[in-house]
């Protein structure tokens, strides 16, 4: 699934094709993603003026001229592709990509005519049109917490979100209420980087430690997006092409591979926390 180094990438593709473009001949090719499209969806689109292009946690937002907002999530092989681009392939046996687009339209930028398409072969991508001055307040945004690379994201936040808790820092940083759109490879890695290990509980971790934590944190972010994020099975940008990332992981898929760090005889181990798997050095990661 797209996290959100790569759902950044995306919005950062489109940016220079959608900000102030107006959306004419949209076109919707089924009734439905992993919900239902909006109400009269295609019509609300038509004529609307992109005013900008937003992220928050994993979501795509493009607040529109109407008053309303179109809101994206890409599930795991949703992707938006950009007319006469090759559109990329996220596994090896992937399908036509015209056989799952589920919808498009044309942007026009001051007569720079742009066709936009959005596939999604396993249909768990969604999209909605939400009233931009109810988007905060929506069921889908109302209990995020902060982005990670915002300024309301530090060691002093996680140090009272975490106070008490006796879970695991691992599936606490995955808690979308307490930092927005983390996902497993990032905070396998930002672990790694700020050398704690994934079993610590979350409350029993120092503040400087956990200062050290949101700093790695932006730090994993910000190379990732800069790499054009990870490119596993499920991920390419609106340009077709991969990220990479998934070349500088120093843990994340490396079980059994000897630790990074220089001086270190560790090897990664591999191990399942709240259903996902764990990537670690135990030498290298241990309180």
């Amino acid at each position: 699934m797209p996290e959100l180094p790569e759902v950044e990438t995306v919005r950062r593709g489109l940016e220079p094709v959608l900000e102030g473009a107006r959306l004419t001949a949209p076109r919707q090719n089924r009734p439905d993603l992993r919900f239902p499209f909006p109400e009269r969806f295609i019509e609300r689109l038509e004529g609307a003026t992109v005013l900008r292009l937003e992220r928050r946690a994993k979501y795509l937002l493009f607040p529109l001229s109407t008053g309303e907002t179109w809101v994206t999530h890409l599930g795991m092989t949703g992707r938006f592709t950009l007319e006469g681009v090759a559109p990329g392939v996220f596994e090896t046996d992937a399908p036509v990509v015209g056989k799952h687009e589920h919808m498009s339209l044309t942007a026009d930028r001051g007569g720079a005519l742009t066709r936009l398409g959005y596939a999604d072969a396993r249909r768990f991508g969604f999209m909605g049109l939400i009233p931009t001055e109810a988007v905060e307040g929506h069921a889908w945004f109302a209990k995020l917490g902060p982005e990670p690379l915002g300024n309301a994201f530090s060691g002093a936040h996680l140090a009272e979100a975490f106070a008490g808790k006796a879970q695991n820092i691992k599936v606490s940083l995955l808690d979308q209420s307490i930092v927005a759109g983390l996902g497993n490879i990032y905070v396998c890695e930002a672990l790694y980087r700020a050398r704690i290990s994934p079993l610590t509980a979350a409350g029993e971790i120092s503040r400087p430690r956990l200062e050290r934590l949101a700093a790695e944190v932006r730090n994993v972010l910000g190379d990732a997006i800069a790499a054009g994020g990870s490119t596993l099975k499920d991920f390419a940008n609106v340009e077709g092409g991969q990220g990479y990332f998934q070349h500088r992981f120093d843990v994340y898929g490396r079980e059994h591979e000897p630790c990074r760090t220089e001086g270190c005889r560790g090897v990664v181990k591999r191990i399942v926390q709240g259903g996902r798997s764990t990537f670690f050095c135990p030498l290298c990661q241990k309180g």
